[in-house]
């Protein structure tokens, strides 16, 4: 086929999960629900951490940017699906279409790196309680964060720049719910076969050693916990882990699938189920995970709205 060029035209054409639906105005109120549940819960818990004081140590000064990668990651897909369906114009234009990808790049990545860091404070504090604040002091737990957030971006910003400056064929169609690497390169006309290889590389290296890393640290934590005396204690180490475990499943699956096994293995329907669930459910699940099994978050948020109550309401 004929290369087109998509800088110069008017970009690609998403034809996503909605256009292959059944019930297309069931799954856009979906998406929709679970968009302002992820923005009102995240806002929350992000809103909560910041202004209770209760809640400035390590653990949640990462769950605090969970929430905020979960909520930006959300932002970057779900307004823009619902919205092509509600106005019918599924086009993106090729600028848009490496914005929307070096962001859900950025913040995919980041957030596994994240969650590996999450998972080795649980493992200090149930662990090694007595050395906590050394091993998790804040210059510590900074360093966490920009561990999590810088790599993560130049990464994307790399393999974005890469991907992008490949000639695409005279079909625009990205059979995908948004612009994301394995569908885009379908439409390339040139051969992609060694950047394949370095996507799925890309792949192996950022979610293998996080995963390997989160289950070394639940096993020591799951022989740790064993050993407690206190039937209390070790349920409260229990239900905080599950809660971990639970999220780290429910985003480390679908990535695995999608970026690691060959493409042979899922059709682009199945692609599109994937990036459904961890861009979209995920997300307005975490905070629901962590918040409803958690007594300090809804504890905090008791408080928190106490105060509010109280300041618009002095004779309350």
């Amino acid at each position: 086929m004929e290369p087109w060029n998509s800088t110069l035209g008017s970009g690609f054409i998403l034809v996503g999960i909605l256009d292959g639906s059944g019930s297309p105005e069931l799954l856009c109120a979906t998406i929709a629900a679970l968009y302002m549940l992820a923005l009102i819960s995240n806002g929350m818990l992000i809103l909560v951490i910041t202004m209770d004081i209760y809640l400035h140590v390590p653990m949640y000064l990462l769950l605090e940017q969970l929430s905020l990668m979960d909520l930006l990651l959300t932002s970057v897909i779900s307004p823009k699906a619902v919205m092509d369906f509600l106005l019918k114009d599924n086009t993106i234009t090729f600028g848009g279409c490496a914005l929307q990808m070096f962001l859900e790049l950025a913040l995919g990545s980041a957030e596994d790196l994240l969650l590996a860091f999450m998972a080795y404070d649980r493992y200090v504090a149930i662990c090694h309680p007595l050395n906590y604040m050394i091993f998790m002091r804040p210059s510590i737990c900074w360093l966490m964060v920009a561990i999590s957030w810088i790599p993560a971006s130049l990464s994307a910003l790399g393999y974005t720049i890469y991907t992008m400056q490949y000639p695409f064929c005279k079909s625009r169609e990205i059979r995908h719910l948004f612009c994301e690497i394995p569908p885009l390169l379908k439409l390339a006309c040139a051969d992609t076969s060694r950047y394949q290889l370095m996507v799925y590389l890309m792949g192996v290296t950022l979610l293998i050693p996080p995963l390997a890393a989160i289950l070394a640290s639940y096993s020591l934590i799951l022989f740790t916990v064993l050993k407690m005396p206190s039937n209390e204690g070790r349920k409260k180490a229990l239900v905080t882990c599950s809660s971990h475990l639970t999220v780290v499943g429910m985003y480390y699956g679908p990535l695995t699938v999608m970026y690691i096994l060959p493409s042979s293995y899922h059709s682009s329907k199945q692609e599109n189920i994937l990036s459904f669930l961890y861009t979209i459910v995920t997300p307005a699940l975490n905070p629901l995970i962590y918040s409803l099994r958690n007594k300090e978050v809804s504890g905090a948020l008791k408080r928190v709205l106490g105060k509010r109550l109280l300041s618009t309401h002095p004779n309350f």
